[in-house]
């Protein structure tokens, strides 16, 4: 358990991918908690395969949602976009490897939120770059 702990609170005191967000973006969607006031944006942009080149997120929140965003963006990378849409709240909370509180929970899963919103909103994307774009 606290091998776990230390790995959320490095990745909420040192979170991967966190930055301004991509421009242009194959994924870009933002939500917040109103429970407790976080925040996430995450951008993503996909290579010619069709998998998550660059992950970028940024927000405000508790650790466990810093943490939570982290580790999700790092795991997207290489990721299909239909990979990306399966990725399940059990993934998320196996990747933080704690028990956590109903209210924690929804701090740990707003980042799989706005992941999965994102993915779904790319509704209109053939897997094929437009050549007249």
């Amino acid at each position: 358990m606290d091998m776990y702990m230390e790995n959320i609170i490095d990745h909420g005191q040192n979170p991967r991918n966190f930055g301004e967000p991509l421009q242009p973006a194959d994924i870009d969607y933002e939500d917040e908690n109103p429970f407790c006031g976080d925040h996430l944006h995450l951008t993503a942009r996909l290579d010619e395969q069709g998998r998550v080149a660059e992950v970028r997120w940024e927000g405000h929140g508790c650790t466990i949602s810093q943490a939570s965003a982290s580790m999700l963006g790092e795991a997207m990378l290489g990721k299909t976009l239909e990979e990306l849409r399966h990725f399940s709240r059990q993934d998320v909370l196996d990747m933080l490897g704690i028990q956590l509180s109903p209210t924690r929970l929804k701090c740990a899963l707003l980042a799989l939120k706005v992941l999965k919103a994102g993915a779904y909103g790319l509704t209109d994307w053939t897997g094929e770059e437009d050549e007249h774009a």
